[in-house]
Order: structure tokens, then sequence, then C-alpha cells
């Protein structure tokens, strides 16, 4: 008795929803993307590189990278310890561990700046305190800092999380076994079998942090060119109509989505032959 295979369908049917695949792609990613550089040289080049190196544009790009330049960081070691604990420990709280891991996904950006304004803003809970000691966190640089930090701190650790689950502790159990201790399980054991998944995880972390608009937004002030990060400069370009500017500095976010994609791509690859290799 023969079986048939569920994915062998007609050629219309291939061809059908091969063609809708295509459609989609090409309409909601694509074209828009394709518009974003037709609009930004609509003007000529000229136009373009004066934009990029307006003050107030330069201003917003090294804002940007700053943010990230802290962010990730960080995120990256919180993602790696929360990994670490939530996968190869059992302890109280670690539900609910998990469950902060995921609360920016649940919370709006725009609602988390708030609550770093009522936090720390100069009617908030801690801004009496603040402003006796003449340190200013809300419409200012940490508070950018913040706002990015926890927007993004989910992507490394969730990253891992499933990555470490799946490969279990048998490796470690052996190494500490043969006499090893903590750091060299983790330099030696441990970072070799989560590298792949470790940049994967650092790459979208990066690219949300350069990419955030509703938090930083909302702590930042738009101050131009003091609290302005790229996507938030881009919006005011917008707002006073001068569109090629916009579309100019919008090119930049748009380099900064492909180069991660490809990237992706990349890390995609070598992991899945790593993995072959391994078997």
């Amino acid at each position: 008795m023969s079986v048939r295979n569920v994915t062998a369908e007609s050629a219309p049917v291939r061809w059908l929803l091969i063609s809708a695949a295509i459609g989609v792609l090409g309409l909601f990613l694509l074209l828009p993307l394709a518009a974003v550089f037709v609009e930004a040289l609509r003007k000529g080049w000229e136009v373009f590189l004066a934009s990029l190196h307006d003050e107030a544009a330069l201003s917003a790009v090294k804002l940007t990278l700053m943010a990230a330049l802290v962010s990730v960081p960080l995120n990256t070691l919180f993602g790696i310890s929360a990994a670490w604990a939530i996968t190869k420990f059992r302890f109280k709280g670690r539900s609910l561990l998990l469950a902060l891991i995921d609360l920016p996904f649940a919370v709006s950006p725009v609602i988390a700046g708030l609550v770093f304004v009522l936090l720390f803003g100069a009617k908030g809970w801690f801004g009496p305190w603040l402003s006796e000691h003449d340190i200013k966190i809300i419409f200012a640089f940490p508070g950018i800092i913040i706002a990015t930090i926890f927007i993004t701190f989910p992507f490394v650790a969730r990253e891992l999380i499933p990555l470490m689950e799946s490969q279990g502790s048998d490796q470690e159990e052996a190494a500490v076994t043969l006499g090893a201790r903590g750091w060299q399980i983790f330099w030696r054991v441990t970072l070799p079998n989560i590298k792949w998944g470790l940049l994967y995880g650092v790459l979208l972390c990066n690219a949300r942090a350069m990419g955030e608009f509703g938090a930083v937004s909302v702590v930042s002030g738009h101050i131009r060119g003091k609290t302005n990060t790229l996507p938030l400069h881009i919006e005011v370009l917008y707002n006073e109509y001068q569109f090629s500017a916009a579309f100019a500095c919008a090119t930049l976010l748009a380099l900064l989505a492909l180069f991660t994609l490809g990237i992706k791509s990349v890390v995609e690859q070598l992991s899945g032959h790593s993995s072959s290799a391994k078997h």
C-alpha cells in the first residue's frame, strides 16, 4: 500500500501558493523598502548626502549608536545569566522570572516610557531626590539608555533559553566530574555550544535598540541635536515636510535591517552546518 506524500501538490496549486507568498512579500516588504530609497534620492545625491551630513542628523546617529553600544552588551550579559540560571537550575520564582523576561513583549513601549517618566520625572517618585542631587534621567541620555535596555532585554535571553534547554546539562555535568570549575565549564563547554544562538540574539537586540521609537520618544523630550535618536529625527523631519531628508535618514535604518537579515542568514547557515557536523 503506497502512502501519499502530503507535500505532493499539483503544479497549479504550488504555483498559486508561491505566487501568493511572493506577492505578499513584495507588497509589504520589498515595495516599501524600494520606496524609501526612491524617495531619498528623488532630489539627487547632493540633497541626499547633505541630509546625512546635517548636524542634527549626525547627532541623532551618534546618540543611536551610543544607546546600542551601552544597551546591547548589558542585555547580552543579562541574557546569558538568565538563560544559565533558568536552564541549569530549578528554584522558586523560576516561572516568575520567565514571565518578567517576556514583559517588554506584552507592554506597549509608550506605556513603558510613561512608567519611567512617573518614576524618574521631575514630579515622579524619585524626581525630588534626583533634582536635589542634580541627576537628570528623563529628557537626557540616561533615560534613553534605560528605555532602550528595557525594550531590548528579552531578545538574547529568549534566544538562548530554548537552545540551552534542548542541549541539556550532560556535557556540563561531565565537565564537573572531570574537575572543571564554573568559569572553565562556561568558556569551554557552554559558550561554544550556544555561540550561534548568542550571536543571533545579539543581532536582534542591536537592531531593535537602533530602531526603537515608542519608549525613547516618551523619555527623550525630542530635543533636537541632543536627545533625538535616528528614528525620532526622521519623525521630526517628516513632520516638517522635509521628506527627502527624512527618507535619506530612513535609508540608514533600512540598510541596518538588510545588514541584520544578511548576517542572520549567514548565522543560520553556519549553525546548521555546525549541527550537521556534530551529528
